[in-house]
């Protein structure tokens, strides 16, 4: 199959194409042809989209689908077919399923689910035995079966030794280790930012220290046992300083924040809509503007949409009650795009990502794999449930205007286009 993309404004700081506007030819998954005008043939499968631009294909370093055991909140087929449609031509799953993901035949059937898809899935294994923080899992199997990274998400790892042995020991074969930024003593049983807001709806706080004090302590380890360490989801500006502070000393630390965390605050709340609890909390506009210019900086590494689908009988219920969770996959560029210019974040869905969990990126340049995402960065629309795709429903950006718009994406020999 021979795929002719038109007129196709390339975003692409490793190719020489870079903002230019070109015609790209595929055949077999192969870019075979980058020029101003490439003819139609009628064996060609031709893209001729609205304002088109495309990247690099898009990672998303935080995804939970549920399956295996969870399978109402969304399963591994819908949701690779979501992830596609939404831009992302991989996706690094978290191991909160049921079972949880924590040995090699978990990793390697999540893996056998996912074949055959546009969209590449890469597992991510739990740190612990059933994410539970008492004994590490078996992280050598599971890297030897593919798993990309080793983590227990939203979970973290109370006990330091546990947190330095697992560091030591994934030098022995290059593992990248995740810790979640919570101290539990700290954050108790708050659920949204300690602050004026919190205070006066009367909800329990989690105060951004809680964040703070985990990130210094994997930070003063990390620096004793060497390796590689990345903090998921940051939500806070102090955190910030203290990764930029521990990344000039040359420490290999790496962190990502969640498209919810870069564009909303805790004025939200005001609704007790559970469709806004999260975890970590949203938090202030002081917290978001630190964020967008974190990305701006290149101290924050990655932006995820920490994609969490959660079934309607656990998120429409009293916000208390409410587990925390956002679906994020199909909003996560129109919210960014929103926010941010294009080229102070692209990196940080494709090259930069990709670098921190070690795939390989494949710039857009004759004879290179064609692994592409396709959008129009300046389409504005209502988001709305018609552009949910997920099994649940729980987006905190519904009816909100967003620009910017994932087209799809042409990856493993596949075009999917909404």
């Amino acid at each position: 199959m021979t795929t002719l993309l038109k007129s196709a404004t390339i975003i692409d700081t490793s190719s020489q194409y870079h903002n230019q506007q070109k015609d790209i030819l595929i055949t077999d998954g192969i870019i075979q042809k980058i020029s101003d005008s490439i003819e139609k043939r009628s064996n060609y499968q031709v893209v001729e989209l609205d304002n088109l631009h495309v990247s690099c294909g898009w990672f998303d370093t935080s995804v939970s689908f549920g399956e295996p055991g969870f399978e109402e909140r969304e399963n591994i087929k819908n949701g690779l077919n979501v992830a596609a449609k939404s831009g992302f031509t991989s996706v690094a799953v978290n191991a909160n399923t049921n079972p949880v993901i924590d040995h090699k035949s978990a990793v390697e059937f999540i893996q056998n689910k996912a074949n055959g898809f546009a969209t590449t899935l890469y597992p991510i294994g739990a740190l612990t035995q059933k994410s539970k923080g008492i004994e590490l899992a078996e992280l050598h199997d599971m890297c030897q079966s593919g798993a990309i990274a080793f983590g227990d998400y939203n979970v973290p790892t109370v006990n330091d030794n546990l947190m330095k042995i697992a560091l030591l020991y994934a030098q022995n074969f290059n593992g990248l280790i995740l810790s979640f930024p919570k101290n539990n003593s700290i954050a108790g049983e708050g659920i949204a930012n300690e602050g004026i807001i919190s205070t006066k709806l009367g909800l329990k706080g989690n105060p951004a220290l809680a964040e703070h004090i985990q990130i210094a302590r994997d930070l003063f380890i990390l620096e004793y046992t060497g390796g590689k360490l990345h903090i998921p989801t940051i939500s806070t500006s102090k955190s910030i300083e203290l990764i930029k502070e521990a990344k000039k000393k040359g420490l290999q630390v790496t962190c990502s924040v969640a498209v919810h965390h870069l564009t909303l605050t805790d004025d939200e709340l005001h609704g007790f809509d559970s469709n806004f609890k999260v975890n970590p909390p949203l938090r202030t506009k002081t917290d978001v503007k630190g964020l967008q210019k974190g990305i701006k900086s290149g101290v924050i590494d990655i932006i995820t949409s920490d994609h969490n689908p959660i079934d309607i009988e656990h998120k429409k219920v009293e916000f208390s009650e409410a587990k925390n969770g956002v679906i994020g996959l199909e909003s996560a560029f129109g919210a960014i795009n929103s926010v941010l210019n294009l080229e102070d974040f692209i990196v940080s869905l494709t090259s930069k990502p990709k670098a921190v969990f070690g795939l390989e990126n494949h710039s857009i340049e004759e004879n290179n794999t064609a692994e592409i995402t396709l959008f129009n960065p300046q389409k504005t629309y209502t988001f709305s449930k018609e552009n949910i795709l997920s099994t649940s429903k729980n987006s905190p950006f519904l009816n909100k205007k967003l620009k910017g718009y994932a087209y799809g994406i042409y990856a493993n020999k596949q075009l999917i286009i909404n």
